[in-house]
């Protein structure tokens, strides 16, 4: 006896893998350049599952590099920091 669902197959996940035009990519670097709503649709570009892979890894690139731009400004102005706090303690 067959199962009454044994016709049923799981749909085909789509991936949108077609190149993006200049196009998209300049209103996704506006998008990006807008402080808060630039880096939540980043987010939602990067893990979105339905998103075209180009706009995927563009958007994971860019937060990379956010990442990147935070750590080394933090590190940058806490030598800073350290640097003026000693030359503003230092006894002469």
């Amino acid at each position: 006896m067959q199962e009454p669902n044994s016709a049923y197959q799981n749909p085909a996940v789509y991936e949108d893998s077609a190149p993006l035009s200049i196009g998209n990519y300049l209103v996704m670097m506006l998008v990006g350049a807008i402080p808060v709503v630039g880096l939540i649709m980043m987010l939602v570009w990067a893990f979105s599952g339905s998103a075209n892979t180009n706009r995927k890894n563009y958007a994971r690139a860019v937060l990379i590099m956010m990442l990147v731009v935070l750590v080394l400004s933090i590190i940058f102005g806490a030598s800073l920091l350290s640097f003026f706090y000693s030359i503003g303690t230092a006894s002469y």
